[in-house]
């Protein structure tokens, strides 16, 4: 799978391939009639529909493939992006002090957003 139809745990798969190739702008109403009942992949085997994913924006009209990505990425739950505050990129500072998110039994942590 290219890296390019996978972004932030949101899987887009072959619906990435038509978008980009579609031609713009397209109102929102043209876009979910032609690819509203694809399914967009979200971690794991979680999945929504484009319609469900983006109908509730009411955008008049995209202009290019990535105003598309962009409504996408906006709707999407905190749930695809997998572990919060992860990266395998910094280790903590010296005396920094991470807490660790979703960790099994930590309570609190169900309405924290992710950054």
């Amino acid at each position: 799978m290219p890296d390019e139809d996978r972004e932030l745990g949101v899987e887009l798969g072959d619906l990435g391939d038509e978008l980009r190739n579609q031609e713009y702008p397209i109102s929102q109403d043209d876009l979910l009639e032609k690819y509203g009942d694809e399914e967009v992949g979200m971690g794991g085997e979680e999945t929504m529909t484009l319609e469900d994913l983006i109908g509730p924006m009411n955008e008049d009209e995209y202009q290019d493939y990535g105003e598309v990505e962009q409504s996408i990425m906006n709707m999407v739950s905190d749930d695809a992006i997998g572990r919060k505050n992860y990266s395998d990129r910094t280790p903590p500072a010296s005396g920094e002090q991470r807490q660790d998110e979703g960790a099994p039994e930590q309570g609190g942590q169900e309405e924290q957003e992710s950054f």
